[in-house]
């Protein structure tokens, strides 16, 4: 949607979001979860409930609830992006590795629900979700290094960011919960970078490219089941649908400067999910395990930079006494971003887009204070990945381009029951 009644209620979120510049999401551009409880077992929320918090995750885990439940809090997250331009000798000196400056960010996150009668529940909330984008700006300028042959990583800066916003409509009878929630997402992108004119070093004339920032609204919705045997065992699954965003002349300006041209012009469509759950609790010890399949390699804009799609796997260990919970957690699925036989696509992959995070792991705890409130905390540590892609058919003179990422992240929660 491009209309003109929605660009003043954009403006207004994304100032809400001016602290959560750059988001570094680690399934792809997706968070591994969202809500402190699912952050602490490595994202595990298909099957297991986190109260008001499992609205998104999985919306018939709101039958849970007892009466009222509102969460709110977010997300500090501390990416560390290193990229390096790998030059052929014969025709570059090296050209060194650069820190991307989108090292910290706030992700908010508010969810309430509501228990309407015994079988009905309801629920509302606002989730920052994810995105990605790197800063190689250094406020040195492209022009500055190009007469010494250095590329200094193009000046590349990137900025996907991404929120839904969400009303899950549950019912339940006996074991069995079924839940729908309509979605709304908003999303803004924004590419710049310089580049040499010609592309053949050294060249002191540069051009730069970018169109400013754009912003679009999107609609989807998730279905979730879970089925409570009463004996501990819980199972569940979840769908989440594609949102097909359009950020106006981003992608078609940025990769123009490269001869491209994407198929689908300037969308950029969140991929479908489909996920399973299951989840078990004897005494004061529950474990829990997901599975979901992210399904990039059919998402527009996705596809044409060739992401494949995540087999994302999540174990979550709980143990709670009295008003406490300590939790652990591990989350793994294969990067997104792959090498590709097309040099110019590697290039945007991991010196603009990378998202190629892998191995998460986690620890959270609760403490409550009395019976209505509680506060929630999660730490979550993606372990470095570094990945090297071939671009030597770029006229450039340069062989390769290689991105070392890792990830620190501290969520907090509070939590009220009515």
């Amino acid at each position: 949607m491009k209309k003109s009644n929605l660009n003043l209620l954009g403006t207004g979120i994304a100032l809400s979001l001016v602290t959560s510049t750059l988001l570094h999401a680690t399934n792809g551009d997706h968070l591994i979860s969202v809500g402190a409880k699912a952050r602490g077992m490595g994202g595990v929320g298909i099957a297991l409930s986190h109260g008001a918090e499992s609205a998104l995750n999985n919306p018939a885990l709101i039958t849970n609830i007892q009466s009222t439940e509102i969460s709110f809090g977010g997300t500090v997250f501390m990416p560390d992006i290193k990229t390096q331009l790998n030059a052929n000798p014969q025709a570059l000196p090296p050209q060194g590795k650069l820190t991307s400056d989108a090292d910290m960010n706030l992700i908010p996150e508010v969810s309430l629900a509501h228990k309407i009668t015994e079988n009905f529940y309801v629920g509302v909330g606002m989730w920052g979700t994810g995105g990605m984008g790197t800063d190689y700006s250094q406020g040195t300028g492209i022009a500055n290094t190009l007469p010494q042959g250095k590329f200094n990583n193009f000046d590349m800066v990137t900025n996907l960011q991404m929120m839904q916003f969400a009303i899950p409509l549950a019912y339940k009878a006996d074991g069995f919960s079924i839940a729908v929630a309509p979605i709304i997402m908003y999303g803004n992108l924004d590419i710049s970078f310089t580049m040499p004119t010609g592309m053949t070093p050294p060249n002191p004339m540069t051009a730069s490219f970018g169109a400013g920032l754009a912003q679009d609204f999107g609609f989807g919705y998730n279905i979730g089941a879970t089925y409570d045997f009463s004996n501990g065992l819980v199972l569940g699954a979840v769908y989440k649908s594609e949102i097909d965003m359009e950020y106006t002349n981003q992608l078609t300006t940025a990769t123009g400067a490269f001869g491209m041209l994407p198929p689908d012009g300037d969308h950029l469509e969140q991929p479908a999910e489909i996920g399973a759950g299951i989840a078990y609790t004897v005494g004061q010890h529950t474990f829990g395990f997901d599975y979901k399949k992210i399904q990039w390699s059919s998402a527009k804009g996705y596809d044409y930079f060739e992401w494949k799609d995540q087999d994302v796997y999540a174990v979550g260990y709980e143990y709670s006494q009295d008003n406490w919970a300590l939790r652990l957690g591990y989350n793994y699925a294969d990067s997104a971003v792959v090498e590709t036989l097309d040099p110019r696509k590697n290039m945007f992959n991991l010196l603009g887009f990378p998202a190629t995070e892998e191995q998460h792991y986690t620890v959270g705890g609760s403490y409550a204070f009395n019976d209505q409130f509680s506060v929630d905390v999660a730490y979550v540590y993606a372990a470095e990945n570094t990945e090297t892609f071939d671009v030597s058919a770029l006229p450039m003179g340069l062989d390769s381009v290689s991105t070392d990422h890792s990830e620190n992240s501290l969520s907090f929660q509070l939590t009220y029951k009515f």
